[in-house]
């Protein structure tokens, strides 16, 4: 793992959780942090090697893989740090992330894990989309729903830091339903991706592609036929209720889930599936029997 470099100013450590680094002028900018200090120290091990500047970070979204090792970075290398508004709450009170997977509840011991909540870090600058100067740098900043609420997406000459907006096609087989919090939303943002005039994009997860459109085709076409079984099978059962349909799709789609923190993820992603059918009209959602209850319109 190390930075691979995209243009004589972009790279990206290229690691299980891709980090971004530009540098311009005296500004040096780093997105996102890695999943926790560990993760971010091998980063600054390699940026003070190479004696690159090191002023800003903007973190892309509040999961923890991201941020996780944001509290280091920011607090040893007194880096200027950004985010999305609704995004930036969170990783300044992490415990919302245990807290809403939990539907609500306190969440039990076994959420509180570095994987769902990283340590807090304070933003000092909020940031929705539009054009920015972070120092020396000019970007432009979208805003990417899908897979976290406000999630954000850099272009900064050209070149699409996505985060999470789209999946590496290795990723998104391995992790079989792939987290995402809305299937209309996230098919909005795949569709919107393939139009942004940029010359290559870095995935959160995946690797640096100039023709990155065809890996977003993939993302588009995995995700339409996850909610195409999802309606399919609404439509076979004629009416089936919220649990049985989570536990049906994990079962079909033979994801392993032996502890409550993945079965709350896979929940939420197998929910983002019925939203996005919800929200295109093609089911019904309602209460029968005190339990959210699906069928076809």
């Amino acid at each position: 793992m190390s930075f691979t470099t995209i243009t004589e100013d972009i790279h990206y450590y290229d690691s299980a959780v891709n980090i971004g680094y530009v540098k311009k002028g005296s500004t040096g900018l780093l997105i996102d942090a890695g999943i926790d200090r560990s993760a971010a120290k091998k980063v600054m091990k390699e940026i003070e090697e190479k004696n690159w500047p090191l002023t800003h970070l903007f973190i892309t979204h509040a999961h923890a893989d991201h941020y996780g090792g944001a509290a280091f970075v920011r607090n040893k290398y007194k880096v200027e740090t950004w985010a999305p508004p609704l995004e930036a709450a969170i990783m300044e009170h992490p415990v919302i992330e245990p807290l809403y997977l939990h539907g609500g509840n306190d969440p039990l011991p076994e959420m509180r894990n570095k994987f769902l909540e990283g340590p807090p870090v304070t933003i000092d600058m909020l940031r929705e989309e539009g054009e920015v100067r972070i120092g020396d740098i000019h970007a432009n900043v979208f805003i990417l729903p899908g897979h976290s609420y406000r999630q954000a997406g850099l272009v900064i000459d050209g070149i699409l830091f996505a985060a999470d907006s789209y999946f590496g096609v290795d990723y998104l087989h391995k992790h079989k339903i792939p987290y995402i919090t809305d299937a209309h939303l996230q098919l909005e943002t795949l569709n919107r991706l393939l139009d942004m005039e940029v010359s290559g994009a870095v995935p959160g997860h995946g690797e640096f592609e100039n023709n990155f459109r065809d890996t977003v085709k993939e993302n588009i076409k995995y995700h339409q036929e996850a909610m195409d079984w999802v309606e399919g099978f609404i439509k076979e059962e004629e009416e089936v209720s919220h649990e049985t349909l989570v536990a049906a799709m994990c079962e079909a789609y033979d994801v392993s889930v032996t502890k409550m923190p993945a079965w709350m993820l896979y929940r939420t992603a197998v929910t983002a599936y019925i939203n996005g059918l919800l929200r295109n009209e093609k089911i019904s959602g309602y209460l029968k029997d005190y339990r959210w209850t699906f069928s076809i319109l």
